[in-house]
């Protein structure tokens, strides 16, 4: 059975491009999206959240902050937001995100833009939720659902 050509990019930088990828789990708008060899011609949206990427049973985690996917004869393209595998991120960076998101929200103040605010938010739980994954992995232990 033939496996998957996986691109995801950015507008910066080419984040994962690689051939025989085995599966992938891409946080859907209705939930997670299962993508296998020989799936059928999609095209739609994704959100924030943590994408999984599988390859010699060994898998790869990125946090994502949305974009489109596109999967046609056995390839798979995510033009991402942003996007970063899970050990780029710098998890002191993150925590430090967070905490200025909270506290924003925490605020009230007119000047803050909730909305942005809640993005930054949503942004560093993700971040440290595909960390939180990736190191689970590492240590064998099973990863939590999601």
């Amino acid at each position: 059975m033939p496996n998957l050509r996986v691109d995801i990019v950015t507008a910066e930088r080419v984040v994962f491009s690689e051939e025989d990828v085995e599966r992938l789990i891409v946080p859907g708008i209705e939930g997670e999206l299962g993508v296998l060899p020989l799936h059928a011609p999609l095209l739609t949206t994704i959100k924030p959240g943590v994408l999984r990427v599988v390859k010699g049973g060994e898998e790869t985690t990125m946090a994502i902050t949305g974009g489109f996917i596109e999967v046609r004869e056995n390839r798979v393209t995510i033009l991402a937001d942003a996007a970063e595998r899970g050990e780029e991120i710098d998890v002191a960076q993150a925590e430090a995100a967070r905490r200025r998101a909270e506290e924003r929200l925490a605020s009230r103040e007119a000047t803050v833009d909730m909305v942005q605010a809640e993005m930054a938010l949503k942004q560093a739980l993700v971040r440290l939720k595909a960390v939180e994954r990736m190191r689970r992995r590492r240590r064998g232990a099973p990863p939590p659902a999601g």
